[in-house]
């Protein structure tokens, strides 16, 4: 089976998705990162090659994304390294190639991503606040008590909302707190967080901008039946959260491999699944040479340098196929 892989390194999960010939999802992975990203993405090609055993796969092209994907990129032998934009628009305009929005919301930062005639035209990013992000959801049901899993159901359940101050997750706690104090419900409470993290994106990473239906969202939040139906409140608009909503940003790395091998037919610089049997260790240090004090990444292969990255005047780059 000649297949594509696609693997997306973020702070809080290392997604990996194995496509066919046909686009059709072979394997899909979702693996909390912890930190540690290379024995995440030696776990995920493992759970693969489990997934697949007596199937005979053929990885054909690779690509990476997410802000780890660099480091994918040295580590697999990519043949492409994309920004977590251009990935996640091009999975959601392939399921619907007429996509308006994306709403992107993972555990450590957040995304709007706006289309027209199937090109991105315009983006945002919130990568400082908490609040808008899945940490925030995280941090507040631990402190409920509440599996994260649960926390949608119990919005879905409530009556009434309660207002809830959402611009900080400072400030969003102690509201919590106070309101609990008052005697309101859990599931009140609960969906008066979501309406909070929904206003607070809004505000934030969607101010200013046209949100077009359709509407995809997309990233780890979008399991949160809560979130979304505060997204239908607060926009007017259906939110449609499609099948593979978790592993988007990798769907989209290995259909831009498969652009990319299809329109530069090659031999993939892939590795090979047998990576996970190789060790690897990161390494970093600062270069003197300049002002710049460059932070230079280095990352070996059973004690060989592979690859070096980070310095900007190119002294000690060592380039691998997949960053051209």
């Amino acid at each position: 089976m000649k297949t594509f892989l696609g693997i997306d390194v973020g702070a809080v999960s290392t997604d990996l998705v194995l496509l066919d010939e046909y686009n059709n999802v072979v394997s899909d992975v979702y693996l909390r990162t912890q930190g540690q990203p290379i024995k995440m993405i030696k776990k995920g090609l493992s759970i693969i090659k489990e997934e697949n055993q007596g199937i005979s796969l053929e990885v054909i092209g690779v690509g990476t994304t997410g802000s780890g994907r660099v480091l994918a990129g040295a580590m697999a032998g990519a043949d492409v390294v994309k920004n977590e934009i251009t990935a996640h628009a091009v999975a959601a305009l392939y399921i619907n190639p007429d996509v308006r929005t994306i709403f992107e919301i993972g555990g450590q930062d957040s995304k709007i991503i706006i289309l027209q005639n199937g090109v991105v035209v315009d983006f945002a990013m919130n990568t400082i606040c908490a609040a808008g992000t899945g940490s925030f959801l995280d941090h507040q049901a631990s402190r409920l008590g509440i599996p994260i899993e649960e926390f949608g159901d119990y919005a879905l359940r409530a009556q009434n909302s309660v207002r809830i101050a959402g611009r900080c997750t400072v400030f969003a706690e102690s509201d919590m707190v106070h309101k609990q104090q008052m005697g309101y419900k859990e599931e009140e409470i609960i969906a008066g967080l979501c309406e909070a993290m929904v206003r607070n994106y809004l505000n934030n990473v969607g101010k200013g901008k046209k949100i077009a239906p359709p509407i995809f969202f997309q990233g780890g939040v979008a399991a949160n039946s809560g979130i979304k139906k505060s997204f239908q409140k607060e926009t007017g608009h259906e939110i449609i959260v499609p099948e593979y909503y978790r592993v988007m940003g990798a769907i989209g790395a290995a259909l831009l491999a498969k652009e990319e091998m299809e329109q530069n037919p090659r031999q993939s610089a892939f590795y090979g699944l047998e990576l996970v049997d190789k060790d690897y260790q990161t390494s970093g240090f600062e270069c003197d040479g300049c002002p710049n004090h460059c932070e230079v990444i280095e990352i070996k292969v059973d004690g060989e340098i592979i690859a070096r990255w980070g310095d900007r005047c190119g002294k000690w780059s060592l380039g691998y196929q997949a960053i051209r």
